[in-house]
């Protein structure tokens, strides 16, 4: 690095992953700063720069004094050492700043010489105080997981039947009739440890898992209009119970609460489909419960409005896992055991990676903000027809005339469609991203018959496909 290029890391002022310190003469003071980048996502010291950004400089002789305190701080004040760089840079003829870099730290947590476990806060720096920032710090360094967390419940708070009916089909084996041996069976699923349910245990098979832990619950509001507000809504319901109950009970409120589109051809006596495809809230929901922090005492919130559908979870993104490393599929565990029962089939969980896409293959108009600050993490469905314009009510039909860009050619009446090739398009109109699976999952009808119809549209002239396979769309007309 040049004086240039300091100057300008300078002037982006201190920040979490900045710092300017004049002079460092304090052993102990420097090694709690190390540690609370080494905890963070590390980050840079300049020692010869002011607080307001001056280039001070150091002697010589100060630079070789602080380079000595700097390697003794990194080895001896801190637990387990670390390993900075440091860089000389010259500005001006007799004078340097130190520029130490501190990379984010491979065995978490550190600790000063004192044991204090130090964080960083914005600019400046914190202690760790509370069980439950503790617990996130060494979650996020895979030495604990919240649902490994013994619950103080017993064997005689264990669903005996949902456990039994599980062992039955998914492994074939009959649950053991004593006490005994049914908590050796449990612990060596890991679902029990020390004589006690587990929180995964708790959730997964529990009798009554919110006496306990009543705060893991789902809350969903269906509210008027596109506002959320403190006193107005059209349906209520928190959901408890073990989680294949809360993902049943949320599922169903959303497609209760949702717009529905009557097929074409349909009597209106027959029940319309989803506006959005299920399994987007399946996926959703089944990430909401599996992925959430169980660390944080809160519930998930699931509020529907006229335009869009909010899913809000415990606990933002963990590790450096970004939403665009979700979009492309990235993934961490948070709950192991959790995420390990809901492949067995406790809930509809089809693979560690694949929920996110999944979900915006068969609807892209998913919001995902993953809210550092607030500690939340939601996934917001917009209610979309077409690309951008919002659904009103409920039962718009869906074959209602196409206009605009994808209305299709001499259609309705000249081409020798069927119903189903009809109620295709219909789709189409309304979602041209929409994928095939989708459009399975809405008429009710495998992957085969929807490409064998499809390419029969094809032929007619009716349809065509722009862009990629994945991220292309379909046009009706030519």
């Amino acid at each position: 690095m040049n004086k240039r290029g300091l100057q300008q890391l300078v002037r982006l002022g201190e920040d979490s992953s900045r710092q300017f310190k004049a002079d460092v003469t304090n052993p102990d003071s420097l090694a709690a700063e190390l540690v609370a980048f080494s905890n963070s996502r590390g980050g840079t010291i300049l020692i010869g720069v002011a607080d307001d950004g001056t280039l001070v400089g150091l002697s010589a002789q100060d630079v070789r004094r602080i380079n000595q305190l700097i390697g003794n701080a990194a080895t001896q004040g801190v637990r387990s050492p670390i390993s900075p760089r440091t860089e000389n840079v010259s500005v001006s003829s007799q004078r340097s700043v130190i520029v130490v870099t501190v990379p984010e730290g491979l065995d978490k947590p550190y600790f000063d010489r004192q044991g204090v476990i130090w964080l960083k806060a914005g600019a400046d720096k914190r202690r760790v105080q509370s069980k439950e920032e503790l617990r996130r710090l060494f979650q996020d360094v895979d030495l604990l997981q919240a649902d490994q967390v013994p619950t103080g419940a017993g064997v005689n708070d264990l669903d005996r039947i949902r456990f039994r009916d599980f062992l039955s089909g998914t492994f074939q084996e009959p649950m053991p009739e004593k006490d005994d041996a049914l908590l050796r069976l449990l612990e060596n699923m890991n679902l029990a440890q020390s004589g006690q349910l587990n929180l995964a245990g708790l959730l997964l098979f529990g009798l009554r898992p919110q006496v306990r832990k009543p705060a893991f619950v789902v809350k969903a509001v269906r509210y008027p209009g596109t506002e959320v507000t403190a006193d107005r809504y059209l349906d209520h319901e928190d959901y408890e119970g073990p989680l294949a109950a809360i993902f049943d009970g949320a599922l169903a409120f959303v497609l209760r609460n949702l717009p529905k589109v009557q097929g074409s051809g349909k009597s209106v006596n027959l029940p319309g489909r989803p506006v959005v495809p299920r399994t987007v809230f399946e996926e959703l929901l089944v990430n909401s419960l599996v992925h959430r922090d169980y660390f944080i005492q809160a519930p998930v919130r699931l509020f529907m409005l006229d335009d869009r559908v909010e899913i809000t979870s415990p606990g933002n993104l963990p590790n450096h896992l970004t939403v665009e490393k979700i979009r492309a599929g990235n993934s961490v565990i948070r709950n192991p055991v959790l995420a390990s029962f809901a492949a067995k089939g406790v809930l509809p969980y089809r693979g560690l990676g694949t929920g996110i896409r999944r979900a915006l293959a068969d609807w892209p108009a998913v919001d995902l903000i993953d809210d550092r600050d607030g500690c939340i993490f939601t996934a917001t469905v917009r209610l979309t027809a077409g690309r951008n314009a919002p659904i009103s009510g409920r039962g718009a039909p869906i074959n209602a005339p196409i206009t605009g860009q994808n209305a299709p050619i001499n259609l309705p009446g000249n081409a020798p469609l069927t119903d189903l090739q009809r109620s295709m398009l219909d789709l189409i109109a309304c979602d041209p991203s929409i994928s095939y699976d989708a459009m399975g999952t809405a008429l009710e009808r495998d992957r085969t018959t929807v490409m064998r119809n499809i390419r029969a549209l094809k032929t007619l002239g009716l349809l065509r496909r722009e862009g990629s396979r994945k991220t292309g769309r379909w046009v009706i007309g030519n």
